[in-house]
């Protein structure tokens, strides 16, 4: 891989635009094609954890400068972990040693996607849908947009999410699989008056709260150490649960309003804490959207080429244990180390996209494995279709 070949990626991301940032900084012709309109448009989430191994990849793929933006802009650094029942009796509770200033432990989802916007301009092209590639003679690719148009270069990274194209077309076989719980995502704005609402230990850190049939919600609360422009201090407020405890269809979830989810997950916690009602009650009902909750299912390695993928466009990671964008972005610093290595000379392009595979193939199917074997804990034999299931939220 020489200094004049060109990567594209597909997926404005988590993990599209940390690899975007590594190779841009050093040099690398990098493009990024987004789907979305705007940075702002999507509902994926807002409370993000980021853990050491998350940092660590952070730091790899960013400036200096970049890096400082991203970890000024985050929560305010919290070291707990507590699990309750749906009355508040404490079921457990961790506190983690060591954390410090200098590090990351929660991001905002559209705060820290504009950070990674940083220095990278045009490099990045919303409203572009890529539907399709093909390998030309020469050994190069070439994209498709629904939009219209063709764009040409040496490699495609697929970091195109769950329903990922680049993935249906180099990886037809490959499945996801719906886990049969359904999460309901809200916030409520921490103003004077929404904070004394707050129990005393949610006032920190994650917690899960859950009752025995199977119904669970993840508080945490996200203080910017410095506000970004338009954003408010929030706690994170979210409901799990099958389709059946929700007393709604799956049609009916994803067609209501946002107003209506938030009712539907108030009456859902109707007979919980009267704390853990007002949070439901007093949250921001504008914000509430659903998804579902899936799970890539492990593939076989493939012969290495000029195509490949890139956190939840190969390894659909659910949001339990709170390591889906860590492992983005531990597979954006795997592989950009590899081609930056490349751009050296120091090996074949196509030789470094087979050595990132080889790490980011089993390291992400292992850390879904382990990411489900912690949701049983959680969800008992009321989970999710199919087998037991399992999930703390990030």
């Amino acid at each position: 891989m020489s200094d004049t070949e060109r990567v594209l990626i597909a997926g404005g991301g988590v993990g599209g635009l940390a690899l975007a940032q590594a190779l841009r900084h050093r040099g690398v012709d990098v493009v990024v094609y987004e789907q979305d309109p705007t940075p702002a448009t999507r509902s994926q989430g807002y409370r993000i954890h980021i853990d050491a191994n998350g940092n660590a990849a952070l730091r790899s793929c960013l400036s200096a400068e970049t890096f400082d933006l991203v970890r000024d802009t985050s929560g305010a650094n919290d070291d707990t972990l507590g699990s309750y029942t749906h009355q508040l009796r404490e079921v457990m509770t961790q506190h983690f040693p060591g954390v410090t200033d200098e590090l990351i432990t929660c991001v905002d989802r559209n705060a820290f996607r504009r950070a990674l916007l940083t220095g990278l301009g045009d490099a990045v092209r919303f409203g572009r849908t890529l539907t399709g590639y093909r390998v030309t003679e020469s050994g190069r690719v070439q994209v498709e947009f629904a939009e219209g148009g063709v764009d040409e270069g040496d490699l495609l990274v697929g970091a195109d999410g769950i329903g990922s194209a680049v993935r249906r077309q180099l990886l037809p076989q490959a499945g996801v699989k719906d886990l049969g719980i359904r999460c309901v995502y809200g916030r409520m704005t921490l103003t004077e008056a929404t904070e004394a609402l707050l129990p005393e230990v949610l006032e920190h850190g994650f917690n899960w709260v859950a009752d025995e049939t199977g119904c669970g919600a993840g508080f945490a609360p996200v203080r910017f150490r410095s506000r970004p422009d338009g954003a408010a201090d929030y706690l994170m407020v979210t409901l799990l649960a099958t389709p059946e405890r929700l007393g709604v269809s799956d049609e009916q979830l994803f067609t209501h309003p946002p107003q209506r989810l938030c009712e539907i997950a108030a009456k859902a916690v109707g007979d919980w804490h009267p704390q853990l009602m007002e949070l439901f009650a007093h949250a921001d009902p504008e914000t509430f959207f659903p998804i579902k909750m899936r799970a890539g299912e492990r593939v076989e390695a493939w012969q290495s080429g000029p195509v490949t993928l890139l956190g939840d466009a190969i390894h659909t990671m659910p949001p339990f244990g709170g390591v889906g964008a860590n492992t983005a972005l531990q597979d954006a610093a795997t592989l950009a180390g590899e081609l930056l290595s490349a751009a050296r000379g120091e090996k074949p392009l196509l030789e470094a996209v087979a050595a990132y595979e080889r790490i980011m193939l089993p390291h992400g199917f292992d850390t879904i494995d382990s990411s489900l074997q912690l949701a049983a804990q959680m969800f008992g034999e009321t989970g999710y279709r199919g087998g037991q299931a399992a999930a703390t939220l990030p």
